[in-house]
C-alpha cells in the first residue's frame, strides 16, 4: 500500500484507515538522543576473565560497554587482590560491577568445615565493600546438570545451546557430592544467608543468587531448590533485606514455563533484583527440554522485560549473555565457545546491539 510521511512524523497510509504513529519521534520530544546509560538507568555489562588482556578490554569498550563482571579470586578475597583487579580494568575504562564468589562446598552440603568457609565468605564481602564492588553473585547447586547440554543448529547453521533432561535424568550421584534433599539444602542455605546477609548490609554490598540452570527438579539424585519461582521467593524471605536478592534471568524464567514479565515485576517491585541476565529461549517442555536462541527469535518478549525493569527504576547491571555460535567465532580459536552452541565476540556484539536497542527504546518511553 502506498504511504507518505506527514509533517508530524507519522507514516500514514494513503488508502485505507491504517495509521502508524512514529513512536520514537514522539518520544524524542521528551528525551535527548542518543539516550545514554547513566546513574538513573540500567547499565549493560559483559562477562570477562579477570586476567583479560588490554586487547580484550579494548574490544569490550568498542561495543560501548563500560562495565564488566567476572569470577572472583579464591576465598577469602582481600582488599589488595580485589583492588589489583579492579584498578587494572579501570585503567582501561572499565568498571568491575559484579564478581562471582565460590569455594564453599561444605556450606552447600552441610559438612564439617562450613563455618570456616562462611568466615572466608564474610571476609570476602567486607573486602568487596572496602573497594566499592557493588554486587557479589553466587550459585547454590548440589550438582549442576551441565551434562544435559548439547549443540543444536539454528538459523544459517549458527550454534544453539540445547538441553534435554531425558539424556541425563538417570545419571547417578557423584561420590564427592552425595545426595541431598530439598529440606537439607534449604536448611543449609538459610544457615548461610543468616550469616552473610548482615555482613553484606554493613559492607554496602548486594548479594545475587543465580537460579538453578538448567532447572530440572533433580540433578544427579539431589534436589535443586532454586529451580522454581517459589524457591526464588523463599530466598528473599529468609532474610528480608535489599542485600539479599536474586539474579533475574528471563531465559531461565521461561524455561520453567513462567511469564518473565510477571516474575520480573514481582522481584523488581520489591527491589530484590540485584543483577539481571538477558537472553531468550524456545521451550519444548518446561524444566526439561529447551533451546537457547538469538534474543530476537525466542518466546520471551524481550522488550516487555526491558520495559518492566525500566518501569521499576532498576539501575543496576544487565548482562546480555550466552552469545550464539557464529562462524567467525568458530574460525578464531581465541574466541571459542565455552559451552555447546555458545559463541564468542561476534555473538556478543549482536547481543549487546540488540539489548542496547531494547534499553534505549524502553528509556524513551519513560515519563
Amino acid at each position: 500500500m502506498p504511504a507518505k510521511i506527514t509533517r508530524r512524523g507519522m507514516f500514514r497510509a494513503t488508502a485505507g484507515a491504517i495509521t502508524l504513529a512514529h513512536l520514537p519521534a514522539a518520544a524524542a520530544s521528551r528525551h535527548q538522543w542518543p539516550i545514554r546509560e547513566g546513574a538513573d538507568t540500567p547499565k549493560l555489562c559483559l562477562g570477562v576473565s579477570p586476567k583479560a588482556d588490554e586487547g580484550t578490554m579494548r574490544r569490550i569498550k568498542q561495543l560501548g560497554i563500560d562495565y564488566v563482571l567476572m569470577g572472583g579470586p579464591p576465598i577469602p578475597w582481600t582488599e589488595a587482590n580485589l583492588r589489583a583487579i579492579i584498578d587494572r580494568f579501570k585503567q582501561n575504562g572499565l568498571t568491575v560491577c559484579n564478581m562471582m564468589i565460590s569455594g564453599f562446598p561444605n556450606v552447600i552440603y552441610g559438612r564439617p568445615g562450613r563455618d570456616e568457609e562462611i568466615e572466608k565468605v564474610q571476609q570476602s564481602i567486607r573486602a568487596a565493600g572496602r573497594v566499592g564492588l557493588p554486587v557479589i553473585e553466587y550459585n547454590f547447586y548440589a550438582h549442576r546438570l551441565v551434562e544435559g547440554y548439547y549443540e543444536e543448529p539454528g538459523r544459517g547453521g549458527a550454534g544453539m545451546t540445547a538441553f534435554d533432561y531425558d539424556r541425563v535424568k538417570d545419571l547417578p550421584p557423584l561420590p564427592q557430592e552425595g545426595v541431598h534433599s530439598a529440606e537439607a539444602l534449604w536448611k543449609n542455605l538459610e544457615y548461610f544467608l543468616k550469616a552473610i546477609v548482615p555482613v553484606a548490609e554493613e559492607a554496602g554490598v548486594r548479594l545475587a543468587v543465580h537460579p538453578n540452570d538448567p532447572p530440572p527438579a533433580i540433578s544427579r539424585g539431589s534436589a535443586q531448590i532454586l529451580s522454581t519461582v517459589e524457591g526464588w521467593k523463599r530466598v528473599i524471605q529468609i532474610v528480608d533485606s535489599p542485600a539479599n536478592g536474586i539474579t533475574f534471568d528471563p531465559g531461565v524464567t521461561r524455561e520453567l514455563g513462567e511469564d518473565p514479565v510477571e516474575v520480573c515485576r514481582y522481584f523488581a517491585s520489591r527491589d530484590r533484583i540485584n543483577h539481571a541476565h538477558y537472553r531468550n529461549v524456545i521451550v519444548h517442555k518446561p524444566y526439561e527440554k529447551y533451546v537457547e536462541v538469538f534474543p530476537d527469535e525466542g518466546q520471551v518478549d524481550m522488550f516487555a522485560v526491558m520495559r518492566e525493569l525500566v518501569r521499576h527504576k532498576y539501575t543496576r547491571w544487565i548482562y546480555p549473555e550466552h552469545p550464539r555460535a557464529l562462524d567467525w567465532d568458530r574460525q578464531h580459536p581465541g574466541f571459542a565457545a565455552y559451552y555447546p552452541g555458545g559463541g564468542g565476540y561476534t555473538g556478543e556484539a549482536y547481543n549487546v546491539a540488540y539489548a542496547r536497542a531494547m534499553l534505549q527504546a524502553a528509556l524513551s518511553l519513560r515519563d
